[in-house]
């Protein structure tokens, strides 16, 4: 069974919401809110698989402690750039 578009990024919006620490409830759910409409299938494709990453890992990521591996780059970049707005 296909998971319909709408379906989608409902899930991930939920995902973004339900992490295992507040602090990246927070930040992934105000990038959340803000982009997933305007991605695409393959962006929306990077930022599911961003979500099984550990919340440690990710909180280090966002904040600059370390490197952000590959592919996320960008991604974390972009999720970073909405902590300053």
């Amino acid at each position: 069974m296909t998971e319909t578009h709408p379906h989608r990024l409902k899930r991930l919006k939920m995902r973004s919401m339900r992490r295992g620490i507040k602090e990246m409830d927070l930040i992934l759910t105000a990038f959340a809110e803000v982009n997933l409409a305007d991605m695409d299938a393959g962006a929306l494709d990077l930022y599911d698989a961003l979500l099984h990453e550990n919340d440690q890992d990710l909180y280090q990521w966002v904040t600059g402690q370390v490197p952000t591996p590959n592919p996320y780059g960008d991604l974390i970049e972009n999720i970073s750039q909405t902590l300053q707005k």
